[in-house]
Formats: C-alpha cells, sequence, structure tokens
C-alpha cells in the first residue's frame, strides 16, 4: 500500500490537519524522521507502534508540546506552528495523556475553565462556568457528573471525560487520546467509545493510541503504524488483521503471541483457604499458571497485596511450600518474610511502586537479595553489575549497561527489569499484577514468553507458579491454566481455561454469569 494512502484520509476528504515532512531529534537519537500525517473531519485515525516508536513525539508537536527541527503543518487549510499546549488548545487541538492533568482539589467546572475562566472587573463568574461546564458534559451524555464535585472525587472515567470536556469548552476540532483506556474498566472502556463515536459524527478529527489492537480495530477508521520514528504502513481498519499490525510494528512476524510449552500441573506451592473478606479458596500448583479476571475495583489487586504482605487480612489460612520444603500458615507477615518463603510480587504501578525509577538496572533488579556481592554488608559493585548483566542479557533487556537508570528505560524494559528481579530472587511463587499494562506489542510477546517459560517442564528444570491478575482477556484465556474471577470482593473457583470464553468471563465479572 502506497504511503499516500497510508497517512492521509480516505476519499479524498479535505483533512482536518496535515503534518508534513515532520523531523524532531533528541541529541543523536531521531524519534520522528521524516513523518506525514494527516486526518479528516469526522474520522477517527489510531497509530500504534512500539514504545519508542515516535508516537508521543508525533502527537506533541502537534499539541504544542514539542517544537519540530522541520518540516510544516496545516490546521484547516491554514499554517499552523504552536507555540505551546494553551497555543494549540486556543486553535482548537487538545492531547489527553495517559497521564490525566487535572487539580484534584478544584471542582469539576474549574477544571473544565481551568486557564480560560469567564471573568469581570477581575471576578470570576462562577455560574457562567458551572452552565458552560454542564452544557459541555450534557453533550457528552454524562450530564449526572456534578459540577461543582471536587475532580478528584470522581472515578478515573469520570476524570477522563472531565479532560474531554475541558478540550471541548475551547472548541477542540482535534483531539488526541494517548492510550485512554489503559485505566478504565470494560464497562468504562465501552461508554468512553461511545463519547469518541459521538465526537466523529460530530466533525471531529481524532487521534487515537492504543496498544490494545482489538480496541484500535473497533473504534478506528484507519490505522497508521511507526517504526524507529517513520511510518511503517498501515490501511483500513477493517481490512489489517492483529498479525499485519504486529508486523508492521516489530518488522518481522510474531508468530505466537501466546506461547504454550509443555506443562504438567505437580506439587501445590499455594493453599489458600477462607482468605481475608474475599473469601478465597484455591490450590495454585508447580507448573501451571492461574489467572484472576474481573472488573477494576472488583478486589483483585488488594487480594494479591494481601497474599504478599502488603495489606493486612483477618481471617483465614495460607499455606506457601517452596522447593527448600518450608511451609507457612501465618496471615500477618512482612513482604520481607515472604521473599524468604519463596513468594515475589509484581506491582501493577512500576513507575511509583514497582521500581526506583533514579537508581540503575543492577540496583532495581538485585535489591532484595545482596548478600553473594560482597564480604558481610558490603555490595561490590562489579559483582552486582555482572550479575544484572547477566539477567539483562537472558532476558534481552535493552539498556546502555547495568548502571543505566531504570527510569530511562522503555515501559517493557522496565517491566522485564520488575521480572527480572524476582528471577534473581529464585522465588518460586510469582505473584503477577497486570504483567502487561502499558506496553507495546512487541513487548507483551517477550513478557508473555517468559511467563510461559516459567512454567515449563524441562528435564532438569524447576517449574515454578504463577497468580496474575490482568483486565485484558485474551491475556487470561492465552497464557492460563484456569481462570478464576473476582466479583465485587468475592472470589469463583478457578476453572480450566479450556472451559471458558472471553463471553463467560466477561458475564461472569458483572456478576450476569456464573462461568467461575
Amino acid at each position: 500500500m502506497a504511503e499516500e494512502a497510508i497517512t492521509t484520509p480516505a476519499g479524498g476528504t479535505t483533512p482536518r490537519f496535515e503534518m508534513r515532512g515532520i523531523r524532531k531529534a533528541f541529541g543523536a537519537t531521531v524519534a520522528v524522521d521524516n513523518v506525514d500525517l494527516s486526518v479528516a473531519a469526522g474520522e477517527v485515525c489510531a497509530i500504534v507502534g512500539q514504545n519508542g516508536a515516535g508516537k508521543s513525539t508525533l502527537m506533541g508537536i502537534l499539541a504544542g508540546a514539542l517544537r519540530p527541527d522541520s518540516g510544516s503543518m496545516l490546521l484547516d487549510g491554514t499554517p499552523y506552528r504552536p507555540a505551546n499546549p494553551l497555543e494549540a488548545r486556543r486553535a482548537g487541538v487538545a492531547m489527553i495523556y495517559q497521564e490525566l492533568s487535572l487539580a484534584p482539589h478544584l471542582s469539576v467546572a474549574e477544571n473544565i475553565l481551568l486557564g480560560m475562566e469567564p471573568a469581570r472587573l477581575g471576578l470570576l463568574r462562577r455560574s457562567e462556568m458551572r452552565q458552560v461546564a454542564s452544557t459541555v458534559l450534557t453533550r457528552l451524555g454524562h450530564p449526572e457528573i456534578a459540577v461543582d464535585a471536587p475532580a478528584g472525587s470522581l472515578s478515573p472515567a469520570g476524570q477522563q471525560l472531565v479532560e474531554i470536556a475541558r478540550a471541548l469548552a475551547v472548541g477542540c476540532g482535534v483531539l488526541v487520546l494517548d492510550e485512554p483506556t489503559s485505566s478504565l474498566s470494560n464497562a468504562d472502556a465501552r461508554r468512553l467509545f461511545a463519547v469518541v463515536h459521538d465526537l466523529k459524527r460530530s466533525g471531529h478529527a481524532i487521534v487515537y493510541i492504543s496498544h490494545f489492537l482489538e480496541e484500535v480495530k473497533d473504534v478506528a477508521d484507519r490505522i497508521v503504524v511507526l517504526r524507529d520514528g517513520k511510518v511503517a504502513g498501515g490501511g483500513s481498519a477493517g481490512a489489517l488483521a492483529p498479525s499485519e499490525i504486529v508486523k508492521l510494528m516489530v518488522g518481522r512476524s510474531v508468530d505466537a503471541l501466546y506461547p504454550r510449552s509443555p506443562r504438567s500441573a505437580g506439587e501445590p506451592v499455594l493453599e489458600v483457604e477462607n482468605f481475608g473478606w474475599s473469601g478465597a479458596t484455591f490450590t495454585l500448583r508447580r507448573g501451571e499458571i492461574v489467572g484472576i479476571a474481573g472488573l477494576l475495583g472488583a478486589g483483585r489487586t488488594r487480594l494479591l497485596r494481601q497474599l504478599f504482605g502488603l495489606e493486612d487480612v483477618r481471617s483465614g489460612r495460607v499455606r506457601i511450600a517452596a522447593w527448600s520444603g518450608a511451609t507457612d500458615s501465618r496471615l500477618h507477615v512482612a513482604p520481607r518474610r515472604r521473599w524468604r518463603e519463596g513468594m515475589g510480587f509484581l506491582s501493577e504501578d512500576r513507575t511509583s511502586e514497582g521500581l526506583a525509577a533514579s537508581l540503575s538496572v543492577a540496583d532495581n533488579l538485585t535489591m532484595t537479595d545482596l548478600e553473594t556481592f560482597g564480604p558481610g554488608p558490603f555490595v561490590l559493585p562489579g559483582r552486582q553489575q555482572r550479575a544484572a548483566g547477566g539477567w539483562m542479557e537472558r532476558l534481552g533487556i535493552k539498556a546502555s549497561d547495568a548502571r543505566q537508570p531504570v527510569g530511562e528505560l522503555s515501559g517493557g524494559n522496565q517491566q522485564k527489569v520488575a521480572l527480572a528481579r524476582l528471577l534473581h530472587h529464585d522465588v518460586d511463587v510469582f505473584v503477577l499484577d497486570e504483567p502487561t499494562r502499558g506496553i507495546d506489542v512487541a513487548s507483551k510477546a517477550q513478557i508473555y514468553a517468559l511467563i510461559d517459560g516459567l512454567v515449563a517442564s524441562a528435564p532438569g528444570g524447576r517449574p515454578r507458579a504463577v497468580l496474575m491478575v490482568s483486565s485484558y482477556v485474551p491475556e487470561l484465556l492465552g497464557l492460563c491454566d484456569r481462570i478464576a474471577v473476582m466479583h465485587r470482593g468475592r472470589l469463583g473457583a478457578p476453572r480450566p481455561t479450556a472451559d471458558l470464553t472471553e463471553h463467560d468471563l466477561v458475564l461472569a465479572a458483572t456478576g450476569s454469569g456464573d462461568a467461575a
């Protein structure tokens, strides 16, 4: 397919915005290299690519957050070169980032009109602010959001709607959504899709960035794939198969997204009985992956944190049988005890909890087990870095070396560092909370292969056991041997994945079925 057909609207439609020959470098790194892109009024164009492909840089230029080194832009046929995001918003271009930028202590109305408040003689016209905010929220189909409520009191979906309302309040004609469903439940995501379709019908040009390919195919009219800062291809969303999109993203075919090595469930390594307020009762065996499905807020993360000793629990029984044969039935334990017993935990929030961004890859990878790196309490950097380098090579972690700050790595490589820490500690029970959240498809494929390898049967090997939470149902069905569903804080019994479908799991998660 010709690049012109990929990067411009179909059918000769007049573009709402055009980007021509855009280039942006950061030092010696070229982030965007001679990219052309245009989107028409009433069109949803999805931009996909691996982390570091140039998506955020390109859209940052469109939204006024970055200046291009070369190239030009047109907005509704006139030259467009915003000096900053506020100037871009006033021109009609708004970008809503994955990390929302609301002032949580201010009201919904104050957030929607922030920086553009109507005033007279230096005094805010608050009644007009409330009226404008109410009108925009009604236009979005959500008049139930109270304009006087603190923005921080809203759900993630509600806060996202406030961000969109802020864009519409200034007459936005171009809207960029960056990973808009990463923190939303399935129901909230569907409501967002309805809002996107309404905006499309009203003539907005929408750029949609997401790692979820099924989602992209549902919501977008056209897909543009970036790779290494350039347009790699694309086309009609309906005509492109997910495998074709992945191939364009990585430059090669990813044949088995969900690998399945030979597995054989062995002896129990984790037994949970009537645990806490969830009443969880299940057994996790060596050589298997058990998944937990459910909606956001159902209690899945809380259950994992309680098992690892990060939150208190007052009832039930837990038994851990690590390779050394040690067992445990205590409820009130510290995480360091769980580490010693052979359990490792991967947090869903790698940015603020799972990793220390300012520390090196070596420090993050080895911090729970430093005993082998020096005499007594001392750590010899050379030994530590050699050990970290071995794990980096084994897991394919891309970094300049083990001394590089982990915060400088891509999301996929950060997640590999977090997993490598569990491997370095030599745990038997891997407790993984949203192990692929916020990383691209190619990195997901690598993480899936790592997880599959943990439980694989191999001569002379020691299969581990994995308990994982994921909001992405295809991921659970593709990786897990058994799946349990949590609904309103109660965990159902795990069932064989072969007996379940995506429809079954969604029904059970919403309380409309009995799949688990």
